[in-house]
């Protein structure tokens, strides 16, 4: 599985070989993924035969069991704009959205990002950080 071509460090490695399957992602993951695949291709930092073969490692891994899809139900999107409305942290829409769906399930959401980092722990979102110790 190959979440980022951009870093890959042993610290991610490790916590990727640690999770216990299945992990939860949502709809919006997917399509973020779809997302970064096309970006990369236009930015040639990936080929086109490349992003096919990442593309479809992931489409294997999703029906394989690896992943459980989490689908974006009305009450994320209303949980989402309450926490964006409340302006208590500087969360950008599609994060709060992220926080939303972890929220909603019960899971803990698995991050590299500080800021999401604080505001998950503003507003009680279960969350892990992961440090990139090989990016500083």
């Amino acid at each position: 599985m190959c979440l980022n071509f951009e870093i890959i460090s042993h610290t991610i490695q490790d916590f990727l070989s640690s999770l216990r399957f299945p992990v939860g992602i949502s709809d919006l993951t997917g399509l973020e993924f779809a997302y970064a695949l096309s970006r990369w291709i236009r930015m040639k930092e990936i080929t086109e035969a490349q992003a096919s073969l990442v593309e479809n490692a992931f489409a294997e891994d999703t029906r394989s069991g690896l992943f459980r899809r989490l689908s974006i139900s009305t009450k994320y999107y209303r949980q989402t704009q309450k926490w964006i409305s409340s302006r208590k942290t500087a969360l950008r829409t599609l994060d709060a959205l992220h926080l939303a769906c972890c929220f909603g399930a019960g899971m803990e959401i698995v991050i590299c990002d500080e800021v999401l980092e604080t505001s998950a722990a503003v507003l009680g979102v279960p969350c892990r950080f992961v440090a990139d110790m090989e990016a500083n």
